[in-house]
């Protein structure tokens, strides 16, 4: 069987995800760089495989998937062990909840298209960019941590095992730190992150130690654990 391949950007939320993902399932995929700051995206190579311009797109089961949450429902379905979503219906709807509060509620009104459209058509300068990023992180991140207090079920998001709304977490956190946004009293997110974090498989998957990630490979480094 031909090896997953993963278009992906070292920095890119969504990608990140699938990384996850991947991971999650122990399914080791080929990683195909895309400089979204340089604009590889919309070259005609990759425009000729994605007309959608986006990463992550993977190339699993001679197919070409899109859409980070899509292809993690797919994943789902077609290898369910380990599970990313929890056997009961409940306990599927409030995963799913967590991860589209941060996919459909966080991540759009922050991803590299919106502040490249503030600084380069509305004139804002990097510390309006910044403010605005900060500002409805923070306020979504809030929110999310409202909602582990009051309902969480064990040692991650979702009971005692990760799943599917960790794989959105994680990267929504290492973008927040990367911009420097206060994650002041967000301590329950702050235990998950660091017991993810000691996970082998959470680790491979991390943005610094991605092949296309600057520098040499772990200059940066994972966070403390």
């Amino acid at each position: 069987m031909t090896q997953p391949r993963l278009f992906s950007y070292w920095r890119s939320s969504a990608a990140y995800r699938v990384r996850l993902g991947l991971a999650f399932k122990g399914l080791t995929a080929d990683i195909v760089p895309v400089d979204l700051p340089a604009g590889a995206h919309r070259e005609a190579g990759f425009q000729a495989i994605n007309p959608d311009g986006l990463v992550p797109l993977l190339q699993i089961d001679g197919q070409s998937l899109t859409q980070s949450l899509a292809i993690l429902e797919y994943l789902e379905e077609t290898r369910p062990e380990p599970a990313l979503l929890p056997a009961d219906p409940v306990g599927r709807a409030r995963v799913r909840a967590m991860a589209q509060w941060i996919a459909c509620e966080i991540h759009p009104l922050n991803n590299l298209r919106t502040l490249q459209y503030l600084s380069r058509n509305l004139q804002l300068d990097a510390d309006q960019r910044s403010a605005w990023y900060a500002h409805w992180v923070r306020e979504g991140l809030l929110k999310f941590e409202q909602h582990l207090q009051e309902s969480q079920t064990g040692d991650y998001c979702h009971g005692d095992t990760p799943g599917l709304a960790d794989c959105l977490l994680m990267p929504q956190l290492f973008n927040a730190r990367i911009m420097k946004v206060d994650l002041t009293g967000l301590t329950t997110m702050a235990r998950l992150e660091s017991r993810l974090l000691r996970l082998d498989w959470v680790r491979s998957a991390y943005p610094y130690s991605q092949v296309d990630a600057p520098g040499e490979a772990g200059d940066l480094g994972l966070p403390a654990v």
